[in-house]
């Protein structure tokens, strides 16, 4: 969805053929990128998700091989192309990928997470980009926009895997702050994207449905932090589950809202240049 509103918005076209050509090529990437992640982290995930852990394990070398072939399908993609820019961002992604779950370097488990993210998200946007080779101050908006929603997303899933970081003595965030000033932080940052949202909206002229959703999501998660202020504003010295049911739960809600505001980009990209006459 990432790649087909921007190809909406950067192209400014409605070009279904180029749209899900391109959302291809991303998902291709990032299937890659999150089974190689899947693999890496199934120690992990069996206290914080034990459902995938477990489907991880019984794939075994399968799912080597399911990241290895999402990996040469997204590499092949970028080649048909012929877009040299093209093909080095799709490496750099999947680079980023190896980088982020792989060790020695692991760094999903240090400081550096959201800024490995932040490519990550980023990348589809900048492969959009070089395809059409557009590279004007609205692209590098909406490539921050992404980017930084992807970044802070890693900081809401730190929420759900704060148990299985402690226990592996990660160094992320989440972890270096405490549960509660991380907790915080998060929702900070969270509301610190709906600037910037509604930056990209008037940048590429979006319709006020972009700004309705937009609206809704917000009031959404500004009700939910009054409903669990007790929670989250109270002191709680010693008493942890409150705060990780707390955050297990904003980690959920952010999932469904960055799928809803994708959705809404990307509707509002396609009515922002649809006309009848095409």
């Amino acid at each position: 969805m990432i790649s087909i509103g921007a190809t909406f918005l950067i192209g400014e076209n409605v070009t279904w053929v180029q749209a899900i050509y391109l959302s291809g090529v991303a998902f291709c990437g990032w299937s890659a990128v999150d089974s190689i992640n899947n693999i890496c982290d199934a120690d992990l995930d069996a206290k914080s998700d034990p459902g995938r852990s477990e489907y991880t394990r019984r794939l075994g070398r399968r799912g080597l091989y399911i990241s290895i072939l999402f990996s040469v399908l997204s590499v092949c993609l970028g080649v048909i192309t012929r877009i040299p820019l093209v093909i080095v961002l799709i490496l750099a992604g999947l680079l980023a990928g190896v980088l982020y779950s792989v060790s020695p370097f692991r760094l999903r488990q240090t400081l550096y997470k959201p800024l490995v993210n932040f490519s990550v998200g980023a990348v589809p946007v900048l492969i959009t980009a070089a395809f059409f080779n557009i590279f004007s101050v609205e692209v590098w908006v909406l490539m921050l926009l992404i980017g930084a929603t992807t970044a802070v997303n890693s900081l809401w899933e730190d929420l759900a895997d704060y148990s299985s970081d402690l226990s592996t003595h990660s160094r992320t965030m989440l972890i270096v702050l405490g549960l509660k000033r991380g907790l915080l932080a998060t929702v900070v940052l969270g509301y610190c994207l709906v600037p910037l949202m509604v930056l990209v909206g008037t940048l590429f002229h979006l319709n006020l449905l972009y700004y309705l959703v937009l609206a809704a999501l917000t009031a959404y998660m500004s009700l939910r932090l009054i409903l669990e202020r007790s929670v989250l504003f109270e002191h709680s010295e010693g008493k942890t589950e409150p705060l990780l049911n707390l955050g297990t739960l904003f980690a959920r809600d952010f999932v469904i809202m960055a799928i809803i505001q994708t959705t809404n980009l990307m509707l509002s990209g396609y009515l922002r240049y649809y006309s009848p006459l095409h």
